[in-house]
């Protein structure tokens, strides 16, 4: 009988015994041993166990689905995580590609892939040049796919590509899907890296991104992700404290738009949680918890710990000791500093 939990090795449970302190219900929280770390959807989940035991066809359907449908996001979201769990088990892509090379969805697999292993290695510039021609190969497949042009913006920051190149990628990626937030995601990673320190300029362009963007668009989230990259790095000129919050606070409605304790805006919500503690905005911060429910993601508590899941619980717990005691928020001077941690970035 093959045990199907162990195949999804991708996310895992907090591996602390709980206790008494462990136990959040009052704060509305899930005890610390129920919560996940990068728990697949209901989608997802049968694709990795089918992956783990060999087989490539229920990752193929899922992602056909998505290109037949347009579900652009999600496509991205599980092309990042199907291409995670075969970093240590590609024997299923590789036959894959074996029975059908010219599939458009292995194609964007195995570009996906590709980019991964090269931002891994120290000869990662020299690596990236012998990427392209897999990005251009899953861009081919079908044209209407923004996720190769996700790719190619970010094979462009790894190769220091300059500005009018990067522009030409940019304005591609529009053309195919103007409000596709992995693709604005990789621009602002791009503008943070080519403007190292102009955090002023990031919260420019994320600001602009959400302006023009529905309120129920994930792109509301970017000035967030913005912040995040400004709080955590702690260079170039500061950032007024009035802007940081109104990026949180336009990623608190954007939440609110979702269920509560789903896994697919998981992601965004862990990142506002970051966003929120070091604000000090403690019972926004406990919000963002409860509706996050028992699914942590890896990013961003993998940039602070080599343990992402104890960092999660451990940011949870200051949360529930803070709300409900610290003064209210202000809107001016710097930000308090929640100390959600600091170490080296992990996240390309």
């Amino acid at each position: 009988m093959v045990d199907t939990m162990a195949l999804l090795l991708p996310f895992g449970r907090a591996s602390r015994t709980p206790g008494p302190s462990a136990q959040h219900p009052a704060a509305g929280l899930p005890a610390d041993d129920e919560v996940l770390l990068d728990a697949p959807d209901d989608r997802l989940g049968p694709a990795l166990v089918a992956a783990g035991q060999g087989s490539h066809r229920a990752a193929a359907d899922l992602l056909a689905a998505t290109r037949a449908h347009g579900r652009w996001e999600d496509r991205d979201r599980y092309v990042l995580r199907l291409a995670a769990f075969a970093r240590s088990r590609p024997e299923w892509v590789q036959a894959w590609y074996a029975a059908a090379p010219d599939d458009p969805d292995v194609l964007l697999l195995r570009a996906q892939l590709a980019v991964d292993h090269a931002w891994r290695s120290p000869a990662r510039a020299e690596l990236l040049r012998g990427v392209s021609p897999l990005i251009t190969a899953a861009a081919r497949a079908d044209d209407r796919d923004p996720v190769p042009w996700r790719l190619a913006l970010d094979h462009a920051r790894g190769s220091r590509a300059g500005h009018t190149y990067f522009g030409e990628l940019w304005e591609a990626a529009l053309r195919r899907a103007p409000l596709h937030y992995g693709c604005h995601v990789a621009a602002l990673r791009y503008l943070a890296s080519s403007w190292h320190g102009s955090h002023r300029e990031c919260l420019d362009f994320a600001d602009r991104a959400a302006q023009d963007s529905p309120d129920d668009s994930l792109v509301q989230a970017l000035p967030a992700r913005a912040a995040l990259a400004y709080l955590d790095d702690g260079c170039g000129p500061g950032v007024p404290v009035e802007r940081l919050h109104a990026a949180a606070d336009r990623a608190v409605a954007l939440s609110a738009r979702f269920p509560a304790a789903d896994p697919w805006p998981a992601a965004v919500r862990n990142k506002l949680t970051y966003v929120l503690v070091e604000l000090g905005r403690w019972e926004d911060a406990l919000d963002q918890l409860r509706l996050i429910g028992p699914y942590a993601t890896s990013y961003p508590w993998s940039r602070f710990a080599e343990d992402p899941l104890s960092r999660f619980l451990e940011v949870r717990q200051q949360v529930r000791r803070r709300a409900g005691s610290a003064p209210a928020r202000g809107r001016s001077g710097h930000p308090p500093g929640g100390r959600a941690g600091r170490a080296a970035r992990r996240d390309h």
